[in-house]
């Protein structure tokens, strides 16, 4: 399927091609061997956010406690975070 670029390097997709990916207002940009590849990226809303929030039961200071947890832990020992020395 062909799409023009015009002047100001804009293209419109073809419908067919959006209505397969879903709805997405954003898309990551890349060049790989020659080709443009598009991703589409779901950022994520504020209002998602709270709800997410809200349906794990979790307030303001259940987020301020975590990131002060995450704070006192050293780089190398985060959960989650494999140091150099121990992925050999």
């Amino acid at each position: 399927m062909l799409a023009k670029m015009t002047s100001k390097n804009q293209l419109t997709l073809p419908k067919n091609i959006t209505a397969a990916v879903g709805p997405a207002e954003y898309f990551d940009v890349e060049a790989r061997n020659g080709q443009i590849v598009l991703t589409p990226v779901r950022i994520q809303r504020g209002d998602a956010v709270r709800a997410k929030l809200a349906e794990l039961d979790l307030d303001e200071q259940d987020i301020a406690d975590a990131v002060a947890w995450a704070r006192k832990l050293p780089a190398t020992k985060k959960p989650g975070l494999v140091s150099k020395k121990s992925a050999k």
